[in-house]
């Protein structure tokens, strides 16, 4: 396919975060840009038909991207899960998000987990200055997870992981640039805490929290010789759930998710009477608000809380909120629905989601579609979905979720 904006779209992940810091918008948003956002997609149909919310939800193959410290909760001995994301299928058919994801139990108070995300741009026609095509590539990114789970009590959990990032946006060699494939290494550090309620005229109920940070990890460069590194999408992500078993036939769950990136807000820079960046003695353009975000990733991640230029409305503002409910019927069929909420000046992403599940002996099958309230979304109009299998050496029955 010959489709030039593909590689607009590549080429605006390195630069957008320049793009962000060097303008100011006139309708006052300012979006937070870091490299390989790929890595925020919901990768699995349950937690996508939950308005992309999974922080204290059960334990399933895919809790390594929401919470891996769930695995230590599960309840078979070993599973995994295979899924694919369409990514703007209402204009071309070859980008999305395709992913294998597994864990298996060691004991009851230990387990592993690993998964591989891939995120294929689809093919793309590079040209020349002069308009000369040069042939097609295909630009892609691709992650490779592992991490430990182990409980610490009967009601408390946590875990760590290791992630490879590999983001490969110009395949191709050319002499006249300066361009290489980005590398990054990061890890996780995550929660989970589960306590058993008793409430009077139900089966039984249960109250979770998560916590995640995510992607703590080296900045990332598409050059050899540039000094400009972009921050990977570290992300803090906590929120409670509470579950109900009606009887023994009937399961309710809801929660919601709190979001907010571990990354430096871009500031807002002087400018002159010509409404150009004023450069200060050191080089550096001058800042009017804000912080400094050329700093270290630790840095990054701890003033990240309190650089906002406009204060701590503008940090409230850099939360996103994620919210489900979840119905299950004698653990074997699922309904969902969710709502992602963020605010206007920060994305403006506003967007309903509706999901589906099916459990059957060793075998699961989820679903979830896409509604946007605001703006467009590369996922609406689109089905995604999830295959899960499940085992158990001791226990036959199906799992829930």
């Amino acid at each position: 396919m010959k489709i030039r904006f593909l590689l607009l779209l590549a080429c605006s992940l390195v630069v957008s975060r320049t793009i962000a810091q060097d303008t100011e918008p006139a309708d006052g948003s300012r979006v937070i840009t870091t490299a390989v956002p790929f890595l925020m997609i919901s990768p699995d149909a349950r937690s996508g038909g939950m308005g992309d919310a999974g922080v204290s939800s059960s334990p399933d193959a895919y809790s390594i991207f929401w919470n891996p410290a769930k695995y230590a909760f599960a309840d078979k001995a070993f599973g995994f899960g295979i899924g694919y994301v369409p990514w703007l299928r209402g204009l071309v058919n070859d980008i999305g998000l395709a992913s294998l994801s597994g864990f298996g139990k060691i004991g009851d108070k230990q387990a592993i987990a690993g998964s591989l995300r891939f995120f294929s741009m689809g093919e793309v026609m590079f040209t020349n200055e002069i308009g000369t095509e040069l042939g097609t590539v295909k630009p892609n990114e691709w992650t490779i997870d592992l991490t430990y789970a182990r409980k610490f009590s009967r009601e408390f959990a946590g875990a760590i992981s290791a992630r490879y990032i590999y983001s490969n946006l110009v395949p191709v060699n050319y002499s006249n640039y300066d361009v290489r494939p980005g590398q990054s290494v990061a890890a996780d550090i995550a929660i989970y805490y589960h306590h058993e309620l008793e409430i009077k005229g139900i089966n039984s109920a249960s109250i979770d929290f998560g916590l995640t940070i995510s992607n703590i990890g080296a900045k990332m460069s598409y050059s050899s010789t540039s000094v400009v590194r972009d921050f990977i999408p570290t992300n803090l992500r906590l929120g409670p759930s509470f579950t109900m078993d009606l009887d023994d036939y009937n399961r309710i769950s809801v929660g919601f998710d709190l979001n907010k990136l571990l990354v430096p807000t871009p500031p807002v820079y002087a400018k002159d009477s010509n409404n150009n960046p004023i450069i200060g003695p050191d080089g550096k353009k001058v800042i009017a608000k804000g912080m400094d975000p050329d700093v270290s990733v630790v840095q990054g991640m701890l003033q990240s809380f309190y650089d906002a230029p406009y204060g701590f409305k503008e940090e409230m503002q850099e939360i996103n909120i994620a919210a489900y409910a979840e119905y299950w019927y004698n653990k074997l069929f699922s309904i969902r629905a969710g709502y992602f909420y963020e605010s206007k000046y920060k994305g403006d992403r506003q967007f309903f989601t509706l999901g589906a599940g099916l459990r059957y002996n060793v075998f699961g099958l989820d679903f979830s579609y896409l509604i946007p309230v605001k703006n467009n979304n590369p996922l609406q109009n689109t089905l995604q979905f999830t295959l899960l299998f499940n085992f158990d050496k001791n226990k036959p029955e199906s799992n829930t979720k």
